[in-house]
């Protein structure tokens, strides 16, 4: 791996001398004598005698009409100053250490990927942890084994869970946010030639107002971005080695939140462009200068990558992303969130969109949903006075309400099984109060068939892509080395039960990203 890094440092140094041997000196031209042209004077010509006339006439004064005066047009001012536009390259490059075995593990089976930040390495006493270093650790993790994990690459504690790897767990990118102004950036690591660099000189992912997390395509070769341009957002992709820069949406108008559907061959996402068709100042229909708000969100649209064809999914405005459900539905809510929420299902071929109304009392705030693979079913909170989950056809029919678990509202995580039969159920951002739910469905409702009392609490759970493990983070205050309420990554069998922590012996805290590779 060594030598190839070496080499291929070679190369780009020899490319580059060779270029500028290759341009030759530019000659200094000579100047030239100035010739001035000796002037001839004109002749001054003779005027021709006009003989009288016998009758003489009196010409007529003619009557001038006035030609109108023009009042020149005004060239329209922005009303705003253009913003700066980010500037993609390749810089800032860094060979990354790759076991040999790592691409071949994650493309034969699914790992587990988690941070693990302020390890406290040195320590040998949970209870006197050694100060913190700022540092976490990227690692992919065997959901068989705890002692098969691989630590992949270090950062700064600052950059967080802004962490994107490609489903095949290959390529990385992240944000750094600390060090020189001119190290902050978007950076992506390619693990097949062991080599990482800058792409994108970006301070943040928030971008006019808009977080919006870049999304790879399916097979890993293309990152989409939304990005501030002078006065808009525009989508943006790049290769996962910065070559390649394109923008897909160079409309004027704000598009934002792209996500590529499950083949790979479209792009959604959300435009203002109906009700604002620009905001560059002078263009025809542009919002600029007239008052109008910035979008809090838009219409979604959807992108054909093989005709270039942009088509509008429906006329609902929706103010928060929306989710491919398959290669074909996309989901998405509408309201404000706060009184009301409601669920959609859409069509991208025939553009109909079906609102999910449950038969008999109606959920106005319907919150957290988690949509079945097949895209005919979904659970969600039905946040109110007593917040139960609602399981429900996207038809309406309500299959099963569960009255007994009570989770904070938008505090609800659940996760299907790629087939679709089996559903986990648990808590988010540390608001975990139940331990292990996993269930069965059927066409009488929901059973659970592993049901349990924590330690440990279920946070996050999801399935693996191939349906045989679940990972989830969880609490075990009775654990040895962890009586502070330490949260760890636990994988267990798809019906939920064998529950293994496969974090235990690491110190510091823990953050479950998901899972990567496999076949």
């Amino acid at each position: 791996m060594l030598n190839r890094r070496l080499l291929l440092l070679l190369t780009l140094v020899i490319v580059n001398t060779a270029c500028q041997a290759l341009n030759p000196p530019t000659a200094t031209p000579t100047p030239t004598a100035t010739f001035t042209p000796t002037l001839t004077p004109s002749l001054t010509p003779t005027p021709t005698p006009v003989p009288p006339t016998d009758t003489p006439t009196t010409t007529p004064t003619p009557t001038l009409t006035p030609s109108p005066t023009f009042t020149p047009s005004l060239t329209p001012t922005a009303s705003n100053t253009p913003g700066p536009t980010p500037g993609f390259g390749f810089d800032n490059l860094d060979f990354v250490e790759v076991p040999a075995d790592l691409l071949a593990r994650i493309a034969g089976s699914p790992q587990i990927a988690f941070i693990n930040t302020n390890n406290r390495a040195g320590g040998t006493n949970a209870l006197t942890p050694l100060p913190g270093n700022n540092i976490q650790t990227l690692y992919y993790g065997s959901p068989t084994s705890a002692a098969a994990r691989t630590a992949i690459i270090e950062m700064n504690a600052v950059t967080g869970n802004q962490i994107y790897i490609a489903p095949s767990g290959n390529p990385i990118a992240y944000l750094r946010q600390e060090g020189a102004f001119s190290q902050y950036g978007l950076y992506i690591i390619d693990l097949e030639i062991g080599l990482g660099g800058r792409v994108l000189a970006l301070q943040n992912l928030t971008q006019r107002g808009f977080f919006s997390a870049p999304v790879w395509s399916p097979d890993g070769e293309r990152l989409a971005i939304a990005l501030a341009t002078a006065y808009d957002l525009d989508i943006f992709t790049v290769g996962k080695d910065g070559s390649n820069v394109a923008n897909l949406t160079d409309h004027g108008a704000y598009d934002l939140w792209p996500s590529w559907s499950p083949d790979g061959r479209f792009l959604m996402f959300v435009s203002d462009r109906a009700v604002c068709p620009s905001w560059i100042p002078g263009e025809p229909g542009t919002c600029d200068g007239t008052g109008t708000p910035r979008p809090d969100g838009g219409n979604i649209h959807i992108l054909d990558l093989t005709t270039q064809q942009v088509t509008r999914l429906s006329d609902h405005w929706v103010t928060e992303p929306p989710q491919w459900i398959t290669t074909r539905q996309v989901g998405f809510a509408t309201g404000d969130g706060v009184n009301s929420r409601a669920l959609w299902v859409a069509d991208i071929f025939n553009r109909e969109a079906r609102e999910v109304r449950p038969s008999g009392v109606d959920d106005p705030l319907k919150l957290a949903e988690a949509w079945s693979p097949t895209g005919r079913q979904v659970i969600y909170q039905a946040a109110g006075a007593n917040n139960d989950l609602v399981l429900a056809q996207v038809n309406g029919t309500v299959l099963d309400r569960l009255t007994d678990l009570t989770f904070a509202r938008y505090g609800v995580a659940a996760d299907w099984s790629p087939t679709g039969d089996r559903l986990a159920i648990g808590g988010l951002v540390g608001q975990c109060p139940y331990g292990i739910r996993v269930g069965t469905i059927s066409e009488t409702g929901f059973a659970f068939n592993a049901s349990s009392n924590p330690p440990p609490s279920m946070c996050e759970p999801i399935y693996s892509p191939d349906g045989r493990f679940l990972a989830f983070s969880g609490v075990n205050t009775r654990a040895a080395n962890a009586p502070d309420g330490r949260r760890d990554i636990y994988v267990a069998q798809a019906t939920g039960f064998g529950a293994v922590n496969l974090t235990a012996n690491l110190l510091g805290e823990i953050e479950l990203l998901g899972w990567v590779g496999g076949p």
